[in-house]
């Protein structure tokens, strides 16, 4: 019963542990696929587009973790739907790896159309890249 009662208690913590955090309504990760690690210390630009002005607003800058993550983009609190771009800026990435690329950033654009939670995420290499939407 107490190895039960343990199993259950650990596999309750394990579980809130490793959640997703429902604090920010959008996430994104950098796998670098060449290597098979996460892109640490990649900077990356949050824009707004305005449809009626058709013009870019900044929004927040984050850099990627000790994991490639960065979780916490759009507090629940201030989130609005719209249309949002993420700028990865992988050149001094790839400098610090000594490996050229082709790419200097990234540009992934997508659209907000709800309260649900967002994970743009990339997978990268020097000469290439794809991205979707993760959860």
């Amino acid at each position: 019963m107490k190895n039960l009662l343990f199993s259950l208690l650990f596999t309750a913590v394990a579980t809130t542990s490793y959640s997703q955090n429902n604090t920010y309504q959008l996430s994104s990760h950098i796998l670098d696929v060449s290597s098979g690690t996460a892109a640490i210390g990649v900077p990356v630009v949050l824009e707004k587009y305005d449809e009626t002005t058709k013009i870019w607003s900044y929004v927040d800058e984050k850099t990627t973790d000790k994991n490639g993550r960065i979780i916490d983009f759009l507090n629940y609190k201030e989130t609005k739907k719209g249309i949002y771009k993420l700028r990865f800026l992988v050149a001094d990435y790839f400098k610090s790896k000594k490996t050229d690329s082709f790419y200097p950033f990234i540009e992934v654009v997508f659209q907000i159309k709800d309260a649900n939670h967002y994970h743009v995420p990339i997978t990268l290499s020097s000469y290439g890249y794809a991205t979707y939407r993760g959860n």
